[in-house]
């Protein structure tokens, strides 16, 4: 799994105010450089208090869990014994198993009542990155595709290994919620998988001694050394692994940049520290599965100590997953989707973008937004000088409607949800809508519509208390305003980061920021960015 730091070199040239910001410990997955992205942020506890000792816990995770009440946790669970075991599949040489870590976790929580099989294939070879099956990829990128609709779609429509992925095909679901569980209590994380069946997360693999270690392997690389039976130094002794496979059992006792994803299915507390190559000072395990060859794990599955520094730093939770037909269109201009984060050096932060209102029937316009989106990837990202939100370059058109009218029937459609990302925890939102939008003095004129708190960082989709119609072809603009503790640059934005960015354009889109929603100023003209704010119609 190559890993691709877009975000390390950009932060080095970007001013204060505007930062390629991502989270500690996400995974990029493949390649030897994997040192680990420092924090955009000081995040602090993304999560309660609770210990994984603890039998107790009294937090939520956020909206997609708020309903669960506090519980004794069980010393051992396994997702399999829920028949929510994924459907175990082999990644061969590629470096996709950030996209079955993805597909795997998005199974596992729509089990046992839907057995659908998603592909990796799809999420790997048709998302809006400009980037090859072996270059791998990571969670920013998983984010993007499943939050725009990209997909997921299903292994019988984009079956894995015969290097090639069929057009025009549509999402089988729609992920409407996705949340970051960054440095989170063991408490915490095992309520995730109970709740959802899975979460995906990242960690460092690799089977050979710590005196070996010298360098980080690729996935490739990884595997050879995870599957081997055994080694033996230059004195023909045999040396000390990080796995066992006699007892599949993987702990790595050192701090190490991540190199491979993989889901924790389960844990059990009472998993014996003796069973691992290099005994730990903890008993207990994560139960987890992987996507290498037969050769590792029992039918995919294997346990990681608790004890492994590099296990869960960063967790990915699949939080709400619907139907196809929730809503009738979506409205973006962020295929790559986080890219960036944007502000005034405030952790408040006023963010909109204006879209018009297509009408119902409209058909899906993806491909051709895609294709579209393709046929720009030479063009040149808008430039502008840095006086006051900062400056950037951009990523990807929206999806299924942008700032230019859409043909379709005469009937309107209601504004029925917002989408956007949290860039940290505890992030707090308003949201309000302009009609019959013309220039940015009718900000002035926005109607307040709701407001709340999101306990974490992920994506986020609100819907709307009261669903708010809209005439066809009328241009409205969704306006929220942030506010993340800690972070200065509240706001997700697209922009073209790097070689891997280059359908991002910012040509026909309106995007605005204002520090305290009266000045308001244009993305797309002066800093060449895209606003992560989405719109959901029905």
């Amino acid at each position: 799994m190559k890993r691709w730091r877009r975000a390390v070199r950009l932060r080095e040239a970007l001013p204060p105010v505007l930062t390629a910001g991502i989270l500690a410990g996400l995974l990029f997955a493949g390649g030897a450089q994997a040192e680990r992205i420092e924090a955009a942020e000081d995040a602090g506890d993304s999560l309660c208090e609770a210990e994984y000792e603890t039998t107790t816990w009294d937090a939520a995770l956020g909206a997609g869990l708020a309903g669960i009440r506090a519980e004794r946790l069980p010393a051992r669970w396994y997702a399999g014994d829920y028949g929510k075991k994924p459907t175990v599949r082999r990644q061969g040489s590629d470096e996709t198993c950030w996209a079955f870590a993805a597909v795997s976790a998005l199974e596992a929580a729509l089990l046992p009542e839907q057995k659908l099989v998603f592909s990796a294939d799809h999420m790997t070879r048709k998302n809006a990155f400009t980037i090859d099956i072996d270059e791998g990829g990571d969670y920013l990128m998983t984010m993007a595709y499943l939050s725009g609709w990209q997909g997921p779609v299903t292994e019988e429509e984009d079956p894995y290994g015969d290097g090639a992925s069929p057009d025009g095909l549509t999402s089988a679901v729609h992920v409407q919620e996705i949340q970051l569980l960054e440095d989170a209590k063991p408490g915490i994380i095992k309520t995730a998988i109970r709740e959802y069946g899975a979460v995906q997360t990242s960690l460092y693999m690799k089977r050979s001694a710590r005196q070996d270690n010298t360098s980080i392997p690729s996935e490739t690389e990884a595997q050879t050394d995870c599957a081997a039976d055994g080694a033996r130094d230059s004195a023909g002794q045999e040396t000390a692994f990080y796995y066992n496979d006699r007892t599949r059992a993987y702990f790595c006792p050192d701090e190490q940049a991540p190199n491979h994803d993989v889901v924790i299915l389960g844990w059990d507390d009472d998993y014996s520290r003796f069973l691992f190559s290099e005994t730990p000072d903890q008993d207990g395990a994560y139960i987890c599965q992987n996507t290498w060859e037969d050769g590792f794990g029992e039918d995919g599955i294997f346990y990681v100590s608790y004890a492994d520094p590099n296990i869960a730093k960063t967790c990915v939770c699949y939080t709400r997953i619907e139907p196809a037909d929730n809503y009738a269109k979506i409205y973006q201009y962020d295929d790559c989707g986080w890219q960036g984060r944007q502000g005034y050096a405030d952790e408040s932060c006023w963010c909109a973008n204006i879209y018009t209102a297509a009408g119902d029937g409209t058909a899906d316009l993806r491909d051709a937004k895609m294709n579209e989106a393709s046929d720009m990837e030479g063009a040149q990202a808008n430039e502008a000088p840095n006086e006051t939100a900062g400056e950037l370059s951009v990523p990807s058109g929206e999806l299924l409607a942008d700032s230019g009218s859409l043909s379709g029937t005469e009937a309107g459609e209601q504004l029925a949800a917002v989408g956007f990302y949290a860039v940290g925890p505890d992030t707090s939102y308003e949201i309000s809508l302009v009609h019959d939008f013309q220039d940015e003095t009718d900000f002035s004129e926005r109607e307040y519509l709701q407001k709340g708190e999101l306990k974490n960082a992920g994506y986020y989709t609100i819907d709307l208390n009261e669903p708010q119609p809209l005439a066809n072809g009328e241009r409205f603009a969704v306006i929220v305003k942030l506010t993340t503790p800690g972070a200065d640059e509240p706001v997700a934005v697209e922009y073209r980061a790097d070689k891997y960015t280059q359908n991002v354009t910012t040509e026909g889109k309106e995007s605005y920021l204002s520090q305290y929603g009266e000045l308001w100023e244009n993305t797309q003209e002066r800093f060449g960015t895209n606003v992560c704010l989405k719109a959901y119609t029905k």
